[in-house]
């Protein structure tokens, strides 16, 4: 777990004044992004030309303010926006009951588990029903009077001292960001001094302990996504997962469909391929074996968590530069649970610059600055048949002779500019930037190999798959779950999208006119839940129930046949 070094936390004592701070810097402005996109009418509202390609299309972008509705557009993007809980997650099902949860004793919580438990894909039974209840009990406790035992202090007088449980790690990073941002379930400190004076308000109030002392725009990435992360892990634990952050950068693979003319006849593949980059963590399922657990092997991904650090959604654009990074974080979690039954297509592999020698496959020789002289001193590449006028012509040759003492000059090799790294400097223990350049080879793999790839809870047979992002913004946490059509993916892994599969039905019903104007692929359907402010009890506990949801839903223990009838529901 990373800790910040620059939180300046204040501590005021139990008998002391709780007034606020002097000399703290205005709020920042909370402003949540909107996008809220529908489908377009036709495939000239998308922005993208009728029979153009859509990865041709995205891959014309190259900075993040290019991003506009048009690329939403082309990809079918169709967002419900302040969808409930029973909305976002496919089976409403698997949700907990909204209400009935408090107060419940132990023996109520036994005779609810027949019904609340279910089988698990990894062989267990869901959480307890008692587990669920202690949930909420914890996140239930009021934000101030749970950092006094963060900070160890007493409690009030006449209250009795608060146990946070497993909800101890989540109030412990909540505190650290209410140094940034004002606690949203208290009055902020202004209102907070102008009634001190009215004691029958004060005394119904929690003492306010935490104050802000620094804007909420200079607040480190690691505070909120320490947050987001131990609140996910307060449900992920008990279905057996947890939050892994990548150990491969994730990336959204785009292949631009193959052309013939652009292909020779038995050549290498010539089309461009790019990538989007992506900063999200995943979580991923626990292996139930203790050597698979303890080799650091998850399967999954089951879900995307992206916490982005941006505080101003004042223009248009910035609104949808975040609402394309969720979405990459979800077509990101799509690709690689497609991954499950395949092995890997190295990037390059059949490209000339991977099979083929530098130089035509010649026997090499001087290149760029070896030819000038203009050598680093202590360099591998330094060649030491320049002091005795023979030319070195291979990369073995080179290495020999520089291995060779060389007559020096002032401290120098004899026809080496008196430039570059002392004599003193120590001999590079890794490959040159020539010797790298030399060496053919593929680039590094994109797949992780203590990862087990599995589409975890997706309807088998439905030509889709559901994908779930935890998005976080500010103090707030909201779900987004994606529908993915396994059509997009192909056409991302360079597939024509000229062609709509048959079996959609709709060939004899529309119009050669109607089949261009739409998309092969359907279109990507997202639902969107509203966003949760983690500071106010009753938003973390509905947020807390969707989690729960999504963890159950996801990690059910599926079969041929349910998944049949989900297909066609």
């Amino acid at each position: 777990m990373i800790l910040p070094t620059n939180h300046n936390l204040v501590l005021v004592p139990q008998a002391t004044s709780t007034k606020p701070p002097e000399n703290v810097p205005p709020p920042t402005p909370l402003s949540l992004p909107q996008c809220n996109l529908r489908l377009p009418q036709s495939a000239e509202s998308s922005g993208k030309r009728p029979g153009a390609s859509l990865v041709r299309f995205l891959q014309t972008l190259h900075r993040p303010v290019e991003v506009n509705e048009s690329h939403f557009a082309a990809l079918g993007a169709h967002v419900h926006v302040d969808a409930p809980a029973e909305d976002v997650v496919p089976d409403p099902s698997f949700i907990p009951s909204a209400s009935g949860w408090d107060g419940i004793d132990q023996d109520e919580a036994r005779r609810r588990d027949p019904t609340f438990r279910r089988p698990l894909s990894n062989g267990r039974l869901s959480p307890e029903a008692r587990s669920y209840a202690e949930r909420r009990d914890e996140l239930s406790v009021a934000n101030q009077a749970a950092f006094r035992t963060v900070r160890r202090m007493k409690p009030e007088p006449g209250k009795p001292p608060i146990r946070l449980g497993n909800c101890y790690e989540f109030f412990r990073q909540l505190e650290f960001l209410a140094t940034y941002w004002d606690d949203s379930s208290l009055p902020s400190p202004q209102d907070d001094v102008a009634k001190e004076d009215q004691d029958s308000e004060q005394t119904s109030m929690p003492e306010r302990i935490t104050y802000r002392t620094a804007p909420g725009s200079q607040m480190p990435a690691e505070i909120r996504h320490n947050l987001v992360s131990a609140f996910v892990k307060l449900v992920s634990y008990d279905f057996g997962c947890n939050i892994v952050p990548p150990r491969v950068e994730p990336r959204l693979h785009l292949a631009e469909p193959l052309s013939t003319k652009a292909k020779p006849k038995g050549g290498p593949d010539s089309r461009r391929m790019s990538y989007f980059s992506s900063g999200c963590v995943f979580i991923c399922r626990t292996s139930v074996t203790r050597e698979a657990a303890r080799a650091g092997i998850v399967e999954g991904p089951i879900a995307a968590v992206s916490a982005r650090n941006t505080t101003s959604f004042s223009k248009p654009v910035e609104s949808n530069i975040d609402f394309g990074r969720e979405l990459i974080a979800a077509l990101v979690t799509a690709q690689i649970r497609a991954r499950e039954g395949k092995t890997e297509k190295r990037f390059g592999e059949g490209q000339w610059w991977a099979t083929v020698k530098r130089w035509g496959g010649g026997e090499g020789g001087p290149i760029g600055r070896e030819v000038e002289g203009d050598i680093v001193v202590g360099d591998k590449d330094a060649f030491g048949s320049q002091n005795n006028g023979e030319s070195s012509g291979s990369r073995d040759s080179a290495s020999s002779s520089a291995d060779k003492p060389s007559p020096q000059v002032s401290g120098y090799p004899r026809g080496i500019p008196v430039r570059g790294a002392p004599l003193n400097k120590k001999p590079r223990k890794t490959l040159s930037v020539y010797d790298r350049y030399r060496m053919v080879r593929l680039p590094s793999s994109n797949w992780d190999k203590k990862t087990r790839y599995e589409a975890i809870g997706k309807i088998r047979g439905s030509g889709y798959d559901d994908v779930f992002v935890v998005s976080s913004l500010f103090h707030h946490l909201s779900v987004l779950r994606v529908r993915v059509p396994e059509r997009l993916l192909q056409i991302f892994d360079g597939a024509s999208e000229d062609v709509i599969e048959e079996d959609t039905g709709r060939e004899g019903e529309q119009g050669e006119g109607d089949k261009r104007d739409e998309h092969s692929w359907g279109k990507l359907e997202i639902w969107r839940s509203p966003w949760f402010d983690l500071f106010i009890v009753e938003q973390r506990l509905e947020a807390m129930r969707l989690l729960w949801g999504l963890m159950a839903w996801s990690m059910r223990q599926t079969d041929q046949e349910n998944d049949e009838i989900m297909a066609h529901a």
